[in-house]
């Protein structure tokens, strides 16, 4: 029998949902003052539990919170995943189609690309190439702009990648939909898109997972066939 939901497993879902992702320090801090708001128990080493909680009420409504590793530096996150709609689609209700056409062909070249990025000089070239309405440059970058600030993508010098809350809610969607490129992280077994690969046995590491794993090793290697790994370690 799934164990009580009280005012405080809401007040931490509802904070979690209008986040989009929430940092794992942050959710902890939330769970403590949502337990002491509703004067119910509290221990600062059971947030998993108190999630699993909110997990087997939403389990009904085809809902879940899960957690995801940032690929930049490594920190977990949660975010509230729908599991009903696991594709891009789940975002049409807060975009055009045009939008989302630009977005799937943004994701293309970031999935594809070597490194987990794509530039935003190659993105914008995509624009006026839609096959829903041709888009101009300018609001090209206004659409890319907005993908940037509700967490889809990240931005950085001009370079974008995919967000954590998008790896955390698209993960079923993109290894699907890339068979031949998505894998997961060897170590965190999580999605990864900017990664480092074993040029002997082909497993994926995500740059924190190789930074942490390797770390104090003058002879990396390979956590899977050990054969030295060739990539620079970060």
């Amino acid at each position: 029998m799934a164990a009580q939901i009280t005012d405080a497993h809401r007040r931490f879902l509802q904070v979690l949902m209008s986040n989009g992702i929430t940092e794992a320090s942050e959710a902890r801090k939330l769970h403590q003052h949502c337990c002491e708001t509703d004067k119910v128990y509290y221990a600062h080493d059971k947030l998993d539990e108190f999630i699993s909680t909110i997990n087997s009420h939403l389990q009904p409504l085809f809902m879940q919170i899960r957690k995801g590793i940032s690929e930049e530096d490594g920190k977990a996150h949660y975010a509230v995943v729908n599991l009903a709609k696991t594709e891009v689609t789940k975002m049409a209700s807060d975009y055009t189609e045009m939008e989302l056409e630009l977005f799937r062909k943004a994701m293309d070249l970031i999935i594809l690309s070597e490194n987990g990025f794509a530039s935003s000089t190659d993105i914008l070239n995509l624009a006026d190439q839609l096959k829903t309405k041709k888009m101009k440059k300018k609001e090209a970058e206004q659409v890319l702009k907005v993908f940037v600030e509700d967490k889809w993508l990240s931005e950085k010098n001009g370079e974008y990648t995919l967000h954590t809350r998008c790896i955390i809610e698209m993960e079923q969607y993109i290894l699907s939909n890339y068979q031949d490129v998505a894998r997961k992280c060897n170590i965190c077994h999580s999605l990864a898109i900017q990664s480092q690969v074993c040029d002997s046995c082909g497993i994926g590491m995500h740059l924190p997972c190789v930074r942490k794993y390797f770390r104090g090793q003058t002879d990396p290697r390979c956590p899977k066939c050990n054969e030295f790994w060739s990539c620079d370690t970060p």
